[in-house]
């Protein structure tokens, strides 16, 4: 993917302002079907329909190896949800930054925050074509508030900031959502550059929420060595010291950095157990 933002599409006050036609063949003429993609992939573990013959085996591979991946890929999107809710609710955030969107599935960023806050306004970014072509499903906005889709490269958060501030007032606190992105960035140093580069440029009271992967789980870290091979973009677990680094400098939420079933668990999310090599955590900046 060339490295660069195009804006694909808003809605202000419940109003299209980009064909999303035009966003949708533009995607889907870039889709390459030969080659397993990650947000296909966890679209295919979640249930969803958004992939393709070579999603669904390299998914099954994964999943011969480390047979609780469903489970995970669940345990990732309640964590979501939680983080979502918290923010809105007791934070008071009404913007939000979301990297590494991957595909539309049951509430996303902007569907759980506008519920309870209808004047959210959400923008999300990724670099995945076969996203940008369903970016019409992620534009459905409350009439109050507003959603936003940039296609851009985590690794250029001048440029992801540049498009956001378009739909988003960078003056006023923001919750930057990385989700399972952080990983896919190899090199650990410029991760943490990249989180330091889009939190500086936000003012305090923003929040940063970050889940991904860790190295705790044996079975799971020999499956990830397995989809790296399957020619997806390579994802590369850390530990949990490494990962609750991204939150260096900020106030941490409660109950911490910790075990994503373990933030704030609802009655949903204890039928997944309470150990899992995915750790998160939300922190304030002073």
């Amino acid at each position: 993917m060339p490295r660069g933002v195009a804006r694909r599409g808003a809605v202000r006050q419940g109003r299209t302002v980009v064909a999303e036609e035009k966003a949708r063949t533009r995607g889907a003429a870039e889709i390459d079907d030969t080659v397993p993609h990650s947000a296909r992939i966890w679209d295919y573990w979640l249930g969803g329909k958004d992939c393709y013959e070579v999603d669904r085996e390299a998914g099954e591979r994964v999943r011969a190896v480390y047979p609780d991946i469903v489970t995970l890929a669940r345990v990732g999107r309640h964590f979501i949800g939680r983080t979502v809710r918290y923010l809105v609710q007791e934070a008071g955030i009404r913007q939000f930054l979301d990297l590494g969107t991957g595909l539309p599935t049951v509430d996303n960023t902007h569907e759980v925050a506008q519920r309870a806050a209808p004047e959210a306004r959400v923008v999300y970014v990724d670099n995945d074509p076969l996203v940008l072509a369903h970016a019409h499903a992620l534009l459905t906005s409350s009439p109050e508030g507003a959603t936003d889709y940039v296609q851009a490269e985590v690794e250029d958060p001048e440029a992801v900031l540049r498009a956001a501030a378009r739909t988003l007032d960078l003056g006023r606190p923001v919750a930057v959502m990385l989700m399972g992105i952080l990983a896919h960035v190899a090199d650990y140093e410029e991760a943490r550059s990249i989180v330091r580069r889009l939190m500086s440029a936000l003012p305090s009271g923003s929040y940063l929420a970050v889940r991904d992967g860790t190295d705790t789980d044996p079975r799971y870290v020999k499956a990830l060595r397995d989809y790296n091979r399957s020619g997806a973009v390579p994802y590369h677990p850390r530990s949990p010291a490494q990962v609750a680094a991204f939150l260096d400098g900020l106030e941490l939420v409660e109950p911490g950095f910790v075990p994503c079933p373990l933030w704030r668990p609802e009655a949903a999310d204890l039928v997944f157990g309470t150990s899992s090599p995915l750790y998160g955590g939300v922190g304030r900046k002073p």
